[in-house]
């Protein structure tokens, strides 16, 4: 039995929930937001809370059950506070700023690199090396994030590079004399 799937996700005041068909959407301040709930589940809105039970006793309707329950919540908790992601940029010359839709990245390279700021997604950068990624969605933060962290991971040697805020880089020590 899923510990996390029998808890009923609450709805906290401003916030709605429906069904329609398989569709659960979640309208509160800070938007909506939609997902399709497996056909393995069963969803209900009732009381001011979001209840998901397995439709059968297989294996694998339990094991969507607690997982569908964390994306119900995830729902809930996007519209109502957002998600963000903080990345720190470090390096000589490396920085990075916002100019209208695009995030303009300088990062060694021999040109800058220019990232289109998805729709739903607001990034804002308070010193050139600080990025910080907001949004209702916790997927697209987290997937918007790793895009831009991936043109220069962090590296061992040096610790150059895009990291999470408080992600720790594994340091190596270099040559021997």
């Amino acid at each position: 039995m899923s510990r996390i799937g029998k808890k009923p996700v609450a709805l906290p005041d401003g916030v709605t929930a429906e069904i329609q068909g398989s569709e659960l959407s979640v309208k509160g301040p800070k938007g909506t937001l939609s997902m399709t709930v497996s056909d393995d589940v069963d969803c209900k809105v009732e009381d001011g809370e979001i209840q998901i039970v397995p439709a059968n006793d297989t294996r694998r309707a339990r094991s969507y059950w607690g997982m569908q329950r964390t994306l119900a919540a995830n729902l809930v908790e996007g519209v109502t506070e957002g998600y963000s992601k903080t990345l720190e940029i470090s390096g000589v010359g490396y920085r990075a700023q916002v100019q209208g839709k695009t995030l303009k990245l300088q990062l060694g390279f021999s040109h800058d690199v220019d990232y289109a700021i998805p729709e739903g997604i607001d990034i804002k950068t308070p010193d050139q090396t600080t990025v910080e990624i907001s949004g209702i969605d916790k997927q697209q933060v987290g997937q918007v994030a790793a895009e831009i962290r991936k043109w220069r991971k962090p590296e061992p040697y040096k610790g150059k590079g895009i990291k999470y805020r408080g992600e720790y880089v594994f340091r190596k020590e270099g040559k021997k004399k």
